[in-house]
């Protein structure tokens, strides 16, 4: 086996099932699990009706660069929801099968492990950018992303040294688990860098579409290209995903866009990985790229179990105000996110993720997850708020 498969760490959740190994919560009380950010809310039905209309189509093979009417259907909602002068739906749009695969392949794809090859990804941050570094034969690069900094990456604080070293970096904005989201300006500066060191900005917008400010949506990579007149998006890629915006996580469908120099031999790669999604889910995704409505909605319904959440926590837990996510990052009282995660199960029965198995030590041994917690609101309203009452119940108590 690759040898390089033991360098893995064991994901959160398998830490998590770990600590609360052996712990007997309450009987009374249901569990409430705010870990995986897995939307619980109702999918899309037009997407699911689409779905079944095609599904004679599971008989045929697909193509890797997906059917026209998707990739153009994608380039048009681009377009339009970053304010692009247009994309390329032949050359710049490549679907995939939601972003966790298309992030993993593009690492495989683009890393050149003849010389130097480090990854740059905000710490803590989603595991696939490590898994996908460490198996591609690169060296992650943590870049903590610290309050002080809004939670965000400081670039400036990486020497010209390193970024001779670096070939990729991932943000991810808005942010997991923080929630943070990038300023257009840092985006900018963080392209400036690339032109001046050569490196991929590979930029995961996933969660783009939850924003809490109907009149603030968060800022992308290729928009940022486009307010400086770099319309060929060159070094630059960003990967969306249906699996937040519409609540279609089992749909497995995403798209990556960009750089035409990047996306072909992308393509080529994913043809010889046959990665290919399969005809019907296309067919239900252009349903989705095609409708806004939904995804308002959608958001409405996180605005208001931010709001609740927020009035019941905000008296006795410290965290950023997000601006989009589905996530709170709360610091814990008595800065062990362990022993509060664990004592939270065993006394109200909710599971929570410890922020520092989503983290990693940098060079003085810090690990900036640590001390704090992430919340996944993506239950209904009801069981959410329900969990942050016992949430409280469980700090006042221990107080």
């Amino acid at each position: 086996m690759n040898p390089d498969l033991d360098a893995l760490k064991p994901y959160p959740f398998e830490k998590l099932a770990a600590l609360k190994a052996g712990v007997m919560p309450p009987e009374g009380l249901a569990h409430i699990p705010l870990t995986i950010g897995e939307p619980q809310h109702a999918p899309f039905a037009d997407a699911l009706e689409t779905l079944q209309a095609h599904r004679l189509d599971f008989a045929r093979y697909p193509a890797t660069a997906g059917i026209p009417e998707l990739r153009t259907a994608i380039a048009g909602w681009a377009t339009r929801r970053f304010g692009l002068e247009g994309l390329d739906a032949e050359r710049q749009v490549l679907p995939v099968n939601g972003t966790r695969e298309a992030i993993f392949a593009f690492v495989q794809a683009a890393l050149d492990r003849t010389r130097p090859a480090r990854v740059a990804v905000p710490n803590p941050f989603y595991q696939i950018y490590e898994g996908a570094t460490l198996l591609a034969g690169g060296r992650p690069l943590y870049l903590n992303c610290r309050a002080e900094h809004g939670f965000r990456p400081d670039f400036d604080a990486v020497t010209a040294d390193t970024w001779r070293e670096v070939q990729i970096v991932f943000l991810c904005s808005p942010g997991n688990p923080t929630g943070a989201v990038t300023p257009q300006a840092e985006f900018e500066k963080l392209i400036a860098l690339a032109d001046e060191h050569d490196f991929i900005i590979a930029s995961d917008e996933c969660y783009s579409e939850l924003y809490l400010d109907e009149r603030a949506p968060p800022p992308g990579l290729l928009e940022a290209c486009a307010a400086i007149g770099r319309h060929d998006f060159r070094r630059c890629l960003v990967f969306h995903s249906l699996s937040k915006r519409s609540n279609l996580p089992g749909l497995r469908s995403g798209f990556v866009a960009g750089d035409a120099g990047l996306i072909a031999p992308f393509k080529r790669y994913r043809t010889y990985h046959g990665c290919a999604m399969s005809l019907p889910l296309q067919h239900a995704s252009i349903t989705a790229w095609n409708d806004e409505a939904h995804v308002r909605a959608n958001r409405d319904a996180y605005r208001e179990k931010f709001a609740a959440v927020t009035e019941i926590l905000a008296p006795v837990l410290e965290f950023p105000t997000p601006k989009a996510s589905f996530y709170l990052w709360p610091a814990v009282p008595g800065v062990d996110d362990e022993a509060f995660t664990r004592g939270l199960f065993a006394a109200e029965h909710v599971s929570v993720l410890p922020g520092s198995y989503m983290g990693r030590e940098d060079d003085h041994g810090e690990n900036p997850g640590a001390g704090r917690i992430r919340l996944a609101l993506v239950a209904e309203l009801e069981p959410t708020v329900e969990a942050a009452q016992r949430i409280r119940r469980f700090i006042e108590r221990s107080a």
